[in-house]
């Protein structure tokens, strides 16, 4: 397994040790720069996940080495902590206003410095993962939880949803309001997640494509809060003109008139409750073949692996 490679910029062999150590039995992979100069270079020979940083040393402080760091748009999504004194306040405050992700204060407990980098790594490959129209899990982190679930045989229901007539809109009303539809489209299926269980979870696949893991035993009402929310809330990004004709009109290539209903909303549901699977790609699969059936329907539904719509 991929282990987390952290650099060490600290003057000071006894702390470099007793952070190397904390680090290492936690499974981390850990390197060790002296000073300024040699943290740089090793920034480009390591390529580290992160970088603990010492903010007085002998040749180039640890300021300068975060303006230069952050300086090179390679390193903007490298967390950076800098290890600052007890009384270092204005110095924390330097370190942030440079770049700096967070702090620790020495003397440090190993908890604290442990929980730090934890949470700092988890949250940095989280931004680097998301989708950054709605900030939302993209989808490395969505292969991840599907397979963590399959793995750990917990029961789950993927709900997979697609926007139909999304194009039309998007080209009729412009790009800006296509990103309004898919930001509300995003707000309703949260909304939905946060009332179906404690662990739900909700991904941005790409475009107008998202997925809701919820527990089987409320995927439907959880899909039935979906389509009636968004029923309801997707018309206020129409024209009224476009409302009272129920649809809004295009043309294709040729010129040619074409209407296109008002947007809806079409909700593929995958569960484990009556088979097992292997992999996230044969619920993927799964999802696409009903996925196709639910979009050949004229108004919001969903299928489940049975076949019934709302």
């Amino acid at each position: 397994m991929f282990r987390k490679k952290i650099l060490i910029v600290d003057d000071s062999s006894f702390y470099a040790s007793v952070i190397l150590k904390a680090l290492t039995q936690e499974g981390y992979e850990v390197v060790w720069a002296p000073c300024g100069e040699d943290a740089l270079r090793m920034v480009r020979e390591e390529k580290p996940d992160l970088v603990l940083l010492d903010i007085i040393m002998p040749d180039i402080s640890g300021y300068e080495v975060c303006r230069i760091l952050r300086a090179a748009e390679s390193n903007n999504l490298m967390p950076i902590i800098m290890l600052t004194s007890r009384d270092g306040h204005e110095d924390m405050l330097t370190g942030l206003d440079l770049g700096a992700d967070d702090y620790i204060i020495k003397p440090f407990d190993n908890r604290e410095l442990l929980c730090r980098v934890k949470n700092t790594i988890k949250r940095i490959d989280r931004n680097r993962n998301a989708n950054p129209l709605t900030g939302l899990p993209g989808n490395l982190e969505i292969m991840r939880e599907l397979d963590y679930r399959i793995e750990k045989k917990l029961p789950f229901a993927a709900i997979y949803a697609d926007l139909d007539n999304f194009k039309a809109y998007n080209d009729a009303y412009g790009f800006m309001k296509g990103d309004v539809a898919i930001k509300l489209t995003a707000d309703i299926l949260n909304d939905a997640a946060a009332v179906g269980d404690s662990d739900s979870f909700l991904g941005h696949i790409g475009g107008d494509d998202f997925i809701v893991i919820v527990n089987p035993v409320c995927a439907e009402s959880v899909c039935q809060g979906i389509i009636d929310c968004f029923d309801q809330r997707i018309r206020g990004l129409y024209a009224e003109n476009d409302l009272e004709q129920g649809h809004i009109v295009t043309y294709n290539r040729q010129g040619d008139e074409t209407l296109c209903p008002i947007m809806t909303i079409s909700l593929a549901v995958v569960t484990n409750e009556n088979r097992s699977f292997t992999s996230h790609l044969e619920v993927s699969d799964t999802a696409a073949e009903l996925k196709k059936k639910a979009k050949s329907i004229s108004f919001s539904v969903y299928l489940k692996d049975n076949r019934k719509y709302a």
